[in-house]
C-alpha cells in the first residue's frame, strides 16, 4: 500500500508566526525539526497501519525544509523547487491514499495561524472551484482526486480540521495540534502529544482508506481567483482562456483538472511579478 504525505508548515504545532517558518530568521532551524517530527510521526503510523511505501513531497516555500538526515529511513522524500504539481508533486495514480500534515486555513479565515492560499494575502483573497469556496486543502485535495486518490488524513490548526471535514467529509481523519487565538497566536499541544495523535490517526487513515472516496469536481470547472489588486487581475488576462468578471476577480475554465491546477499556479506568478 502506497501513501502519498503533502506536508506544509505553517500547521505544525509550535508554529505561529511566519518568522518560524522563513529560512532568513533564527527560528527556523527550529520549526524544520518540529515539522520533520511530526511528518515522522505520520510516516511511523502509515507503516503500523500496513503501509509498504511513503513518499513525502516537501510543500512549503522553497520546499528544502525537511530534515533528510531525520526522516524516518523507510520513506522517501521530494524537495526543492519547482516541481510539476508543487504541492501535490509526486502524485499518480498507484497511490491508495493521501495525507495532508501541517496545513493551513484558507485565506481570510478566522481564528487561523498564518491563514492564506497559496501566496501571501498581498495576492489571493479568495479562490473558488465550481463555487466552492477553497484553499490549499481543497485545491490539492481535488488533484488527488483527479488521480483516483482519496485524502485521509489532515494536521493543522483547528480551522483547518474543520474545513477540511467541511469540504471532505465528517469522517476524513484530522488532527488538531492547536488552536488559534489569532493569526499569530495560538494554544499548541505539546509535540510528544501531538505526534502520538498524529501516529494514531494516520494508522487509522490508512487501516480505512478503501472506505473513502476521492474528491473531484465535474467538468467543465471553473476556476475564481479574487487578487488583492486590479493590477494583479491586469496580468492574470496576459494568460490565454482568462476573463475577467469584476475589477479584481478573474475566471479560467478547462475540462481537465490537472490543467486547471497548473494554470493557477501560472496565474499566482503572473499576479505576483513585478512590471
Amino acid at each position: 500500500m502506497k501513501i502519498f504525505i503533502s506536508a506544509d508548515m505553517e500547521g505544525i504545532s509550535g508554529i505561529v508566526h511566519s518568522e518560524q517558518t522563513d529560512a532568513t530568521h533564527s527560528e527556523y532551524a527550529r520549526g524544520r525539526k518540529l515539522m520533520t517530527a511530526e511528518v515522522n510521526a505520520a510516516i511511523q503510523g502509515a507503516f503500523d497501519a500496513g503501509a509498504t511505501e511513503v513518499l513525502v513531497n516537501d510543500a512549503h516555500g522553497g520546499m528544502r525544509n525537511i530534515l533528510i538526515e531525520e526522516l524516518h529511513p523507510d520513506a522517501a522524500l521530494l524537495s526543492g523547487a519547482t516541481k510539476p504539481f508543487s504541492m501535490m508533486a509526486g502524485i499518480d495514480r498507484t497511490f491508495d491514499a493521501v495525507f495532508f500534515l501541517g496545513y493551513h486555513a484558507r485565506a481570510g479565515s478566522s481564528f487561523a495561524t498564518l491563514d492564506h492560499t497559496w501566496n501571501s494575502l498581498t495576492v489571493v483573497q479568495n479562490i473558488w472551484i465550481n463555487g466552492v469556496e477553497m484553499g490549499e486543502t481543497g485545491l490539492n485535495a481535488a488533484l488527488a482526486g483527479y488521480f483516483g486518490v482519496p485524502v485521509v488524513l489532515v494536521t493543522g490548526d483547528a480551522t483547518t480540521c474543520m474545513q477540511a471535514r467541511e469540504l471532505l467529509g465528517a469522517d476524513v481523519e484530522t488532527v488538531a495540534v492547536k488552536e488559534a487565538l489569532g493569526r499569530a497566536a495560538a494554544k499548541n499541544l505539546p509535540p510528544s502529544k501531538a505526534h502520538t495523535l498524529i501516529r494514531e490517526a494516520a494508522a487509522r487513515a490508512v487501516a480505512n482508506c478503501k472506505a473513502r472516496a476521492p474528491f473531484c469536481f465535474e467538468s467543465p470547472i471553473t476556476l475564481r481567483l479574487a487578487l488583492a489588486r486590479t493590477s494583479q487581475a491586469d496580468r492574470c488576462l496576459w494568460m490565454p482562456g482568462v476573463k475577467r468578471v469584476a475589477p479584481r476577480v478573474v475566471e479560467f475554465t478547462h475540462e481537465d483538472y490537472a490543467v486547471l491546477y497548473n494554470a493557477f499556479r501560472a496565474l499566482m506568478v503572473l499576479a505576483d511579478v513585478q512590471v
